[in-house]
């Protein structure tokens, strides 16, 4: 029978009522871990004895549950094509097919019906490849758990518990079997060993020196120290004996009993415990907007064609066919699509610099990012830990100096011995190791004879050899252990005399640790003795390691990431706010937070402070907060939780299972693939395969550089549509008949909408062109405001303007087939002049416009081809008048808002 167990310790059979409706974590929740900390180890072992293994499966794998989920949820191209025609525009292009075709129209009607089936296609197969991509990664990491066929040696009765000796005997010998993760339940028994990823989340039985690295969990680097022993009301980072999914085995072994698995793991709840936040208005929103603004103007102007062509004795069907064929040819098809290519070149741009894209919507989410939120481990620093400065008894010392080498040397001889090259399990030894191997000059003078390993319970390390001869012992540990069996310490002066540790000395030594906890520093203190023989045993070299000499202090910190200092830099500058989000100290954290230049770092906003502010007051504190330490996964949800709650577009990074709900609960979720959990990348909207934070930077770059490319593709779009249906109007109220039939229109759009527009939307920005900062100027989220509107009303007046002034000059010849073809060639060239200023810096722009003016002349001057456009081949001086038509009218479209709005940047159009 499987049991859950109450916070008072007593046993609690599975699926009684008790149990029953107690939610994940609390207190009675079968197969929560939530009440296991605070039960003692009695009721464990009592528990433990009554699992079978054949009894009932627990709850599905953690990891198996997201493969099975993330395979569930992609879809098919055929279903994902369904869900992107979704889309607020498709009703709107889906009348214009259907009034095209009823007008006999039927290529329009196909063309328009093509540009709806590309978009979905193009959107739909970009989100499966990604989805392909998320799901490789996941599967290259599928853990797998060692499981114990044991039985115990005795049975545990009224509650009498044996001694762990004789209750566990034969435990460490039961045979063990690797299986897979998923196939873990709730009661079994497994076993941890060195490097070892626990594979669900378990209360420990039997600890001999079990340390984990729980920083993907909690946020702290470094190891934490096991027992089995009860730890009621204790915090996540406290709980010494459970043990969680994902965590790795750094030393020591362990037996544990599996409490939790699938979505009741803290990795699994911290996945669930937020649901997928709802997007703000992105581009499609907006263009969506757009279209049920221009749509009214485009029917207007297609009845106006109408009602002028009946006034003048045109024949009604023909009106009627004329208005129409104006309405559609004004609907900006192309919008979808613009969208779509611009949003997937952002994505493929990315790609090759390390970031992954889910879905391509969501760069243009990151262009309107106000605040990003870091968890600090693992994301702004490296989750490694190394010295990071070196000090004698009262002061601090160059690394480089005889002293600071002295220290350096006597600290790597008390950390153990390496083996085969390995890289020690303790990162606080590698710490130590590394720092001396790169200052030092070696250390042939030792010898080592014995070690003393770390102990929390000691406090202290210690090796005991020969220097030259000489025997030497060398001790390494906690400061306030260390100092207690010092007698001495070394002076500060040339000589490296050792003077008395007085009570002043001792006063000094306290103020300086002080110094260096105040910046966030891990500190060990570093002693050593002389003693008469170096043939003690292991088990005795704490007995000799009395009346030591204080040659110093050591203080380690986690290195912060090449990159991490220069983005907090460029986000703040460009207007994003940064905040650091991390379950450390909340000195730890300040000290972080000033190394990268986080403004504002104090107050600390803590997680017990969150727990007791109101909820009105929480909002206001988490919006003016950038600082939040001591914080817990739920912490971090109502973090992000407030900063949206006061208006803000955030984006979360992380790479723990810690952050997995908050990184899906943001705007943008950012997760990194190198030495990240699976919890944190599924969870995710990006995930950077590089651990470098400049790739973030890229992100947003590409996010508001999308916008302004999209904009300047709408303003092609729109715009130009716009002089179309001004261009027509005007010239039915002059000739009472619309100056370009329905297929000059379809020609028009096919040769300075689609592909212009297109070529726009795939090319890189202009700043990042000329090498200016995308992110200088704020958030893009007024880019389609004031702005638009004025480039669309500059783009269509010109457009206009150029057209009519080539076919009022045609017009003069008497001939209303060369007034047309003169009209026709003005609007495609006025439209494709001012494509080509929009960004004339980019070569598939210039090819774009340059093969549609070809394309233009090649179609007029083909006899059979222009008839069947309705033109009629020009001459040198028509096309003279057309070219200089065209020019001016670009001209005035690039001086027109210099003139007009004088205090504004120039805009491109």
């Amino acid at each position: 029978m499987l049991c859950a167990f109450r916070e008072n310790g007593t046993e609690l059979p599975d699926g009684s009522g008790a149990s029953r409706g107690a939610g994940p974590g609390e207190p009675g929740a079968p197969g929560a871990s939530g009440a296991l900390w605070s039960a003692g180890v009695r009721p464990v072992r009592k528990a433990a004895g009554t699992v079978v293994r054949a009894g009932a499966p627990g709850a599905m794998g953690s990891a198996a549950a997201r493969f099975a989920a993330l395979h569930r949820n992609t879809a098919s191209l055929v279903n994902a094509v369904r869900e992107e025609l979704h889309d607020p525009l498709t009703p709107v292009l889906a009348l214009g097919a259907a009034a095209s075709a009823a007008v006999g129209s039927g290529v329009d009607s196909f063309l328009v019906v093509s540009v709806m089936a590309g978009n979905a296609v193009i959107s739909g197969a970009q989100r499966l490849r990604a989805e392909r991509s998320l799901r490789g990664l996941l599967l290259s990491e599928r853990m797998n758990g060692r499981l114990v066929d044991w039985a115990p040696a005795m049975s545990l009765a009224d509650g009498v518990a044996a001694d762990r000796e004789v209750f566990f005997a034969g435990l460490t010998a039961a045979p063990v079997r690797t299986v897979a993760a998923e196939e873990l339940r709730v009661g079994d028994i497994i076993a941890l060993r060195p490097s070892d990823v626990v594979p669900a989340d378990a209360r420990l039985l039997v600890s001999d020196r079990l340390e984990l690295d729980e920083a993907g969990l909690t946020g702290e680097p470094g190891p934490v120290a096991k027992d089995p022993a009860a730890t009621p009301g204790a915090d996540l980072a406290e709980r010494s004996c459970m043990l969680y999914e994902g965590c790795t085995v750094l030393a020591g072994t362990g037996y544990a009993v599996v409490v939790a698995a699938g979505a009741q793991t803290e990795a699994g709840r911290a996945t669930e415990l937020a649901g997928r936040a709802t997007a703000p208005i992105g581009i499609e929103g907006r263009l969506a907007t757009l279209t049920k603004v221009a749509l009214p103007a485009t029917g207007l102007g297609g009845a106006a064609v109408t009602l002028l062509g009946l006034m003048r004795g045109v024949p009604v069907r023909e009106a009627l066919s004329t208005g129409v064929a104006i309405a559609v040819a004004a609907v900006p098809e192309g919008l979808p699509l613009v969208a779509t290519v611009a949003q997937s070149a952002a994505a493929r741009r990315l790609s090759h610099r390390g970031v992954l894209t889910r879905s391509p919507r969501v760069l243009e989410a990151l262009g309107r990012v106000d605040v990003v939120c870091f968890d600090k481990t693992g994301t702004l620093t490296e989750g490694r830990l190394a010295v990071a400065r070196v000090a004698g008894y009262d002061h601090e010392l160059p690394t480089s100096s005889a002293l600071g080498m002295r220290l350096l040397r006597t600290a790597a001889r008390a950390c153990p011995e390496r083996e085969g090259g390995r890289a020690l399990a303790h990162a606080t030894d590698q710490a130590v190791i590394d720092a001396a191997a790169a200052h030092c000059d070696g250390d042939g003078a030792w010898s080592p004879v014995s070690e003393l390993p770390f102990e929390a319970s000691r406090g202290f390390s210690a090796s005991l050899g020969t220097e030259s001869g000489r025997p030497h012992v060398a001790v390494k540990g906690a400061p306030e252990i260390v100092l207690a069996r010092c007698a001495y310490a070394l002076s500060p002066g040339a000589a490296g005399d050792t003077v008395p540790l007085t009570a002043e000395r001792r006063h000094a030594t306290e103020r300086l640790l002080y110094s260096l906890a105040s910046d966030g520093l891990r500190v060990l203190a570093v002693a050593e003795t002389r003693p008469a023989t170096s043939d003690t045993p292991s088990a005795e070299v704490a007995g000799i390691a009395t009346e030591l000499t204080l040659l110093g202090f050591i203080a380690i910190a986690d290195t912060t990431r090449p990159g991490a200092a220069e983005t907090v830099k460029r986000l703040t500058d460009a207007g994003v706010r940064v905040a650091m989000v991390t379950g450390d100290h909340p000195t730890t954290a300040v000290a972080i937070a000033r190394e990268l230049g986080i403004p504002d770092a104090e107050p600390v906003l803590t997680g017990a402070e969150l727990d007791t502010l109101p909820e009105g007051e929480r909002v206001e504190r988490i919006a003016r907060t950038t600082v939040f330490a001591r914080v817990s996964p739920e912490h971090k949800v109502r973090i992000v939780q407030g900063l949206r709650q006061a208006g803000q577009v955030v984006a979360m990074t992380g790479d723990g299972v810690n952050d997995a709900a908050a990184i899906r609960l943001a705007d943008i979720g950012i997760g990194l693939s190198a030495h990240g959990s699976a919890s944190a990348r599924a969870a995710a909207d990006l995930v950077l395969t590089d651990p470098d934070p400049t790739r973030i930077l890229d992100a947003l770059q590409e996010g508001r550089a999308l916008w302004r490319s999209v904009r300047d593709a709408v303003a092609i779009l729109v715009g130009g549509n716009a002089g179309e249906v001004a261009f027509t109007v005007l010239g039915a109220a002059v000739a009472g008949r619309a100056p370009l039939v329905t297929r000059q229109l379809l020609l028009v759009n096919l040769l300075t909408d689609m592909l212009p527009a297109l070529a726009v939307a795939l090319a890189r920005s202009r700043e990042q062109k000329s090498g200016e900062d995308p992110l200088v100027g704020g958030p893009a989220s007024a880019l389609f405001g004031s702005d638009l509107g004025r480039i669309l009303a500059v783009r269509g007046s010109a457009t206009a303007l150029g057209a009519a002034a080539a076919w009022q000059c045609g017009r003069m010849t008497g001939r209303a087939r060369r007034a047309s073809t003169m009209g026709l060639a003005a609007l495609v060239g006025t439209q494709l002049g001012q494509t080509f200023m929009t960004d004339w810096h980019s070569p598939l722009v210039l090819v774009t416009s340059v093969a549609s003016a070809a394309t233009l002349f090649a179609i007029v001057e083909t006899p059979m081809v222009s008839h069947f456009f309705g033109c009629t081949p020009l001459g040198p001086m028509a096309w003279s008048v057309v070219g200089t038509c065209s020019a001016a009218a670009t001209l005035g479209a690039a001086v027109a808002p210099r003139l007009l709005f004088p205090r504004r940047a120039p805009l491109a159009v």
